[in-house]
C-alpha cells in the first residue's frame, strides 16, 4: 500500500489535508481511539456480566435516551426487533434491565436499566458520551452530519473490504 509522494497537497478546495494526508491521520488516530476505549474498565458489578459490544449500545440508548420500547431501542440500534428482544431477554435474565408495560399502552412492554444497575452504568458509560459532547458541540450541525456519515461510510466501506 504504498502512497509514496501522494497526498501532500491540499484538498480540491485548497483548504485542509489532501486524501492520503488524512488517511495517514486516521491510521494513527483510529488505534488510539479503540485502545483507550478498550481501557476503560468495566466496573466491578458489572464484570461477570460478560457483556459484549451490542450490549454496550443497547445500554448506551437506553442511558443516553432513557426507557424506551423494543421496536424504538432496534430502530435507534439499526437492527430487527428480534434481536433487540433477544438481547433484552438475555440482559433482564441477568437482572440489568427489567420490562414493564407502557401505562399509555398495555399491550407494549417498556425497557429499562434496572434501579440498582444504573449507577455502575451510568459511570462507566457516561463518560464516553460526555467526551463526544465535547468533540462534537462546537460543530455547526453539517459538520456533525458529515461527520457521522464519514464514519459510517467508513465503517460500510470497512465490512466490504473484508468481506462482511
Amino acid at each position: 500500500m504504498s502512497t509514496e509522494g501522494r497526498g501532500r497537497t491540499a484538498g480540491p478546495d485548497g483548504a485542509g489535508p489532501g486524501v492520503d494526508d488524512a488517511i495517514r491521520a486516521m491510521l494513527l488516530l483510529m488505534p488510539r481511539v479503540v485502545g483507550r476505549a478498550k481501557r476503560i474498565p468495566v466496573p466491578e458489578e458489572l464484570r461477570s456480566l460478560a457483556l459484549a459490544p451490542r450490549h454496550l449500545s443497547l445500554l448506551s440508548c437506553l442511558l443516553f435516551d432513557g426507557p424506551m420500547t423494543v421496536n424504538d431501542l432496534a430502530a435507534r440500534l439499526e437492527v430487527a426487533p428480534t434481536t433487540v428482544s433477544l438481547m433484552v431477554g438475555e440482559l433482564s435474565r441477568k437482572g440489568v434491565l427489567e420490562r414493564r408495560e407502557d401505562e399509555s399502552d398495555r399491550r407494549r412492554r417498556v425497557v429499562s436499566i434496572a434501579a440498582d444497575r444504573h449507577r455502575p452504568i451510568s459511570d462507566w458509560l457516561a463518560p464516553g458520551a460526555a467526551a463526544w459532547r465535547r468533540a462534537l458541540a462546537p460543530l455547526t450541525p453539517d459538520q456533525r452530519r458529515m461527520f457521522v456519515g464519514t464514519l459510517r461510510a467508513y465503517e460500510s466501506a470497512l465490512a466490504e473490504e473484508r468481506g462482511a
